[in-house]
């Protein structure tokens, strides 16, 4: 970790609180992605071999990539279950190594709805248990995309039976040591569903206007605070405009901008604005055409298994095609929306999306722009990334947001970077 001293005045170095429990000693954090620790015995020690390396070269948080509310539900093989106490606790040894290393650590919990892989995924949908949870029927036009798996339309009752579910999810964690908890409420998950009026034509008291809508989240955050303390930190991240269909509905620019007010209202701690898409394509992963799931053996051959049916294959590979060249890189493209919601909230909020260097860095800080920047992808490149960051210095980063790690993510491969390019100058570069 670069010594602080040596780099004065610059805002990414100084502390800052969230919460009531979460001091941080700077302000970058690791963003949440997929690590594809997946579910077994060997998961935290997967995650430890990312995580404490991020720590050990100085950033001040970690946020653990999205893990399931429920035994069913993931959308990768590589995600980890965290529906039991005893699963949650088995990933405490990764906690306190982050913890040792200088950093904070945060869990992001969720449920994959519509998009949960035992609805598209082979080996998955033929041992599936339970139908695939919905905030609605889905529009008819889509129906046939999920004609693999029932649907089950999510009751009131089931609705507040999940928020008491979170509760428990986030008591175990905090046992566990973890700092806080996020909610995976973006890039068209379950609770995204619930937000968006795209998914969510319901007509109860979760459906209908925005504040309805947010409601999800508001028993989520008490449920929360009953559970594990009103004290534990649990932050949000936000859909702020939606990419949809034409003439469809979605999360509007202002209706994003209204959700962010209300989880400040619920008592969230901090929020993070994002773009997202009504689907779970690249909007998210902003950058190349991920052509490694038709060029990667390896991932052709789990491709394969995922999707049997070439009709199938067709239709994820057009998705990724489509995002990819509809959502193509920029810079810090979440800017607009970050600095828009600072200004409507007092809680910190935390950027994300495109930020690769110490100038990004500072230029998101030191304008004001956001309280904390967050860096995903670039770690699996560099996990010391961090070190070169809060040294200040000018000094690239690696990568290239090709993307041609996001079908990894999505077949339970492991989390790194799969740009053979990119993999050569970082074995240069460490020698």
């Amino acid at each position: 970790m670069p010594d602080a001293g040596a780099v004065t005045g610059r805002r990414v170095l100084e502390p800052i609180r969230i919460g009531r429990t979460t001091s941080l000693r700077n302000r970058l954090y690791r963003a949440p992605v997929l690590e594809g620790a997946g579910d077994g015995e060997d998961a935290a020690a997967t995650y430890a071999k990312q995580f404490v390396a991020n720590a050990e070269a100085g950033v001040g948080l970690v946020i653990q990539g999205n893990s399931c509310l429920y035994d069913e539900g993931r959308t990768s093989p590589g995600m980890t279950i965290v529906s039991t106490r005893e699963r949650m606790l088995r990933l405490r040894p990764m906690v306190d190594a982050v913890h040792a290393a200088g950093a904070a650590i945060w869990i992001q919990v969720g449920h994959g709805g519509l998009f949960a892989m035992e609805g598209w995924h082979e080996p998955y949908a033929s041992q599936r248990r339970g139908p695939l949870l919905a905030a609605s029927t889905p529009p008819l036009a889509l129906r046939p995309i999920f004609r693999r798996a029932p649907i089950h339309v999510m009751t009131a009752d089931e609705v507040r039976a999940m928020a008491s579910d979170y509760g428990d999810v986030a008591l175990w964690a905090r046992e566990a040591g973890y700092d806080g908890l996020q909610l995976a409420s973006s890039n068209a998950k379950l609770l995204d569903q619930f937000l968006s009026p795209f998914w969510n034509r319901r007509d109860d008291e979760f459906g209908g206007s925005t504040s309805a809508r947010a409601s999800v989240l508001r028993l989520i955050r008490e449920a929360i605070a009953e559970r594990a303390g009103a004290d534990f930190t649990v932050t949000v991240k936000i859909p702020v405009g939606e990419k949809a269909p034409p003439f469809t509905a979605h999360t509007t620019w202002d209706e994003g901008l209204e959700l962010a007010r209300l989880a400040e209202e619920f008592g969230y701690d901090s929020i993070t604005p994002v773009e997202v898409s009504v689907f779970p394509d690249t909007t998210l992963s902003r950058g190349g055409i991920p052509s490694s799931i038709w060029r990667n053996t390896a991932m052709q051959t789990r491709f394969r298994r995922a999707a049997p049916r070439r009709s199938e294959r067709a239709v994820l590979i057009a998705g990724y095609v489509l995002g990819g060249a509809t959502s193509r890189f920029r810079p810090v493209w979440n800017r607009s929306r970050f600095q828009a919601t600072k200004a409507v909230v007092s809680i910190p909020v935390l950027a994300v999306g495109g930020i690769r260097d110490a100038a990004e860095v500072d230029g998101v800080l030191e304008d004001g722009q956001a309280d904390l920047v967050g860096i995903g992808r670039p770690f699996y490149a560099e996990p010391g990334l961090a070190g070169r960051i809060l040294g200040g210095s000018d000094e690239p980063s690696l990568c290239q947001y090709s993307n041609l790690c996001v079908p990894a993510q999505m077949l339970g491969m492991k989390g790194a970077c799969y740009n053979p390019a990119v993999v050569k100058l970082s074995r240069t570069r460490t020698g």
